[in-house]
């Protein structure tokens, strides 16, 4: 049997990234420290042993008398002393003076001849032990080398760093420790703030509420962008969320009505309340209405499927004006007597377009629906379609009408999703998708479907289509 892992403990930005960065600056600023520490000893060495090599050769010259012979100043310890005290060396020094064989002739502090050999090498040029780092200076004198001196330090005293300086450095390490951390706090501060408000508006839009407000007055362009983004978004959902309420309500409406009023005329005339002639009204007037929501699930589910882009779309090479031609014809042989031929304005040479004929013909055909439900009561319906090419060299295909026109208001919803004009006069209205469904149809044919005109004279609507290559 599996075991379900317990979930992952989640830590705050603020907290995570403020660890992390404090972490890698320390381990940073400490390694640095320690590679600076030991280039400070090294170069305190260096100082120290050019200042020991000083201090050898200012006792070898003071060591040759006059009659050009090694001469011992008596003063020389006292000579030792203070300039150990002026050059700050320590006390683990070891002054050494012999003559041109090797002879020890003066050691501070004692040393016997047999110390002394311990102390130097073989060649008597350096310490023996590996421990001290010896500085050495000839004595010259006018015949020649008369002897050496030998001034021997220990390395680990050349490389003493005082115990004030160390203080100082580490101080100085852990202040630019606690200043990084605090910068990093303040900066992740900074930016977890606007992310923290946008999680407590993401949780509130999660839970149904989409009235929320941000502050976007942040000075980070990023930043601001960000939040003014999310509120958008947020508006956005909340015209979404109404929308497909009044979507499905709307929906569920439309397709209730026709059902009911279907099984209303059956039952009728099963159950025998209607006779002969009444009865087949009856179904005729229930056929009509099956029809009618037919064509309201036909809708549905083209626009579904266009959305959904699972509805193919061909780019065929066509001439547009027999096609234009044997669309209004045939659709002129399913209207009414009210409807006028509609008037062809055809160019006189051939225009050749690229699309698809069947989503061309919906499209037109959607378009003469909508003139016919939009038509003034009383009035003969009377269309226009006129094709042209236009400046950019593009096919136009203009559908106008004499109806009631399309108020200003709502000139820019026409086009979307379930949206139906109240102005309408016609009784076998739809869902509302008809001229969404027909844009989405020429904008996949790399077309477009715009409103020209919506004045109280009638609608322009123009298709452009692209020429055919």
């Amino acid at each position: 049997m599996d075991h379900l892992k317990p979930p992952k403990k989640r830590t705050s930005f603020l907290f995570y990234w403020t660890l992390r960065y404090l972490l890698i600056i320390s381990i940073g600023l400490l390694l640095t420290s320690a590679a600076t520490f030991f280039w400070i000893r090294q170069e305190a060495m260096d100082n120290r042993m050019q200042t020991t090599g000083l201090l050898a050769q200012e006792i070898a010259d003071r060591s040759v008398g006059v009659d050009n012979s090694i001469a011992i100043s008596p003063g020389l310890e006292k000579l030792i002393e203070d300039r150990k005290r002026f050059f700050k060396l320590t006390v683990e020094m070891c002054v050494i003076i012999t003559d041109q064989r090797g002879q020890l002739l003066y050691s501070l502090p004692y040393l016997t001849q047999k110390e002394m050999e311990y102390k130097l090498n073989d060649s008597l040029n350096d310490s023996r032990s590996p421990e001290f780092k010896a500085a050495v200076a000839p004595i010259q004198g006018e015949g020649g080398k008369l002897g050496k001196v030998f001034v021997l330090q220990s390395k680990r005293s050349l490389r003493h760093i005082p115990q004030d300086e160390i203080l100082f450095f580490i101080l100085t390490l852990l202040f630019l420790i606690i200043l990084s951390w605090l910068t990093i706090y303040l900066l992740s501060r900074k930016l977890a703030k606007p992310i923290q408000k946008v999680a407590a508006a993401a949780v509130q839009i999660s839970g149904g509420n989409y009235n929320i407000i941000l502050d976007k007055g942040a000075k980070e362009r990023e930043i601001h962008e960000l939040l003014v983004s999310f509120q958008n978004m947020a508006g956005k959902l909340q015209q979404f969320e109404q929308s497909r309420a009044v979507m499905l309500a709307g929906v569920s409406h439309e397709l209730k009505t026709p059902v009911t009023s279907i099984k209303g005329l059956v039952h009728a005339v099963r159950e025998g309340v209607v006779e002969g002639e009444e009865a087949e009204e009856f179904l005729d007037i229930a056929l009509l209405e099956a029809g009618r929501l037919q064509r309201m699930v036909a809708d549905l589910l083209d626009y579904n499927a266009l959305t959904a882009g699972i509805v193919s779309i061909r780019h065929d090479k066509l001439a547009a004006v027999p096609l234009l031609s044997e669309i209004v014809y045939q659709w002129k042989l399913t209207q009414e007597e009210d409807v006028c031929e509609p008037v062809l304005l055809l160019p006189d040479d051939p225009l050749e377009i690229q699309g698809d004929p069947l989503r061309i013909q919906q499209i037109i055909v959607n378009l003469l629906n909508n003139s016919v439900q939009a038509k003034a009561p009383g009035s003969t319906v009377q269309l226009t379609l006129e094709l042209t090419r236009n400046r950019r060299g593009e096919a136009e295909i203009k559908v106008k009408d004499n109806g009631i026109g399309i108020r200003p208001e709502i000139s820019e919803r026409v086009f979307e999703a379930f949206f139906r004009s109240s102005d309408k006069q016609s009784a076998l209205r739809g869902l509302g998708l008809g001229l969404t469904f027909s844009r989405l149809l020429a904008e996949a044919m790399s077309g477009s479907l715009e409103l020209a005109d919506g004045s109280g004279q009638g609608c322009t609507f123009v298709l452009t289509l692209p020429l055919a290559r």
